[in-house]
């Protein structure tokens, strides 16, 4: 999805977990696909927000959520407690690919390097080379940078083609993931103070809210109720926890609406019946890539 339509045109600096070539580049370049972007790594996420409360000026983009893993649950309580606000989201569909030092060929590797979970997603084909010694590495496209530049020949990499192609890697193999339908949601991030910059109201469809509910009977459906009654889509809902009181939770909630004031409407009926309540962003949504 295009945002430079309404964007600012000034370049952008965009904090992201990760190096070069990961995921959260390829997805913050996605976000600008016709624009120069300056990326910020951040070795976490926690990292990550700490730049942005640091530096009002960045971006960030953060992951939130994996059609197989599921919910980040830990960047929405980072979310919840910055001073970020979503600005827009990115829908990326996560393709591994096994790379290696070029003119090396698959039957003459003996090891393969990439994050855990990326392997866990490469079950089926590290099944069917079991003369691969599999080899945890913290990131994927980490892996990749580390055989190229220590030259290590006989290893592979799994990571994202972008990664691949950045590092000088020859791709053996592509699309080695078992489950095609592997896609990842991330939300931009702007500070509060900037996020006017980058919202149009007229484009928005899509709302984030958080609140925190009293332990009594019927305080959820209430809530439901009250969004039902004015027609909005609830695309997701969160609950979380409150650690150090007992029996009350955070939930995170996702609105998609036809109408921004209709939204804002729902929105302002549902707040006297939380105890907190906040609103991440209003936001253009963003459809799913095809396979």
């Amino acid at each position: 999805m295009e945002w430079d339509f309404f964007y600012p045109t000034s370049m952008k600096r965009i904090a992201i977990q990760g190096i070069a070539g990961c995921f959260h580049d390829t997805a913050a370049r996605a976000c600008f696909p016709n624009e120069e972007i300056t990326t910020l790594h951040c070795q976490t996420f926690e990292t990550l927000f700490a730049q942005m409360a640091a530096d009002p000026s960045l971006l960030g983009i953060v992951a939130i959520e994996n059609t197989i893993a599921g919910s980040l649950l830990p960047n929405h309580e980072l979310l919840r407690r910055s001073n970020a606000r979503i600005v827009g989201e990115q829908k990326l569909r996560i393709s591994h690919v096994l790379a290696a030092l070029p003119g090396q060929r698959v039957e003459e590797l003996h090891e393969v390097h990439s994050h855990p979970i990326a392997l866990m997603q490469c079950s089926d084909f590290l099944q069917a080379h079991p003369f691969l010694k599999v080899v945890e590495r913290d990131d994927t496209a980490g892996s990749a940078q580390e055989i190229a530049e220590k030259q290590l020949t006989h290893t592979a990499a799994i990571c994202g083609a972008d990664a691949a192609e950045l590092y000088g890697m020859e791709i053996l193999a592509r699309s080695i993931e078992t489950n095609k339908h592997n896609f990842t949601r991330f939300l931009l991030l702007a500070d509060e103070s900037r996020a006017a910059e980058f919202s149009r109201p007229e484009h928005a469809g899509k709302a984030s809210i958080c609140f925190t509910l009293p332990h009594k009977h019927g305080s959820l459906s209430q809530v439901l109720a009250v969004l039902s009654f004015y027609d909005m889509n609830l695309t997701k809902i969160q609950s979380l926890p409150i650690i150090g009181r007992e029996w009350e939770y955070q939930f995170y909630v996702d609105i998609a609406f036809d109408e921004l004031q209709r939204c804002r409407q729902a929105i302002d009926a549902v707040r006297p019946l939380a105890s907190e309540f906040r609103i991440l962003g209003e936001y253009t949504s963003c459809a799913t890539p095809a396979l």
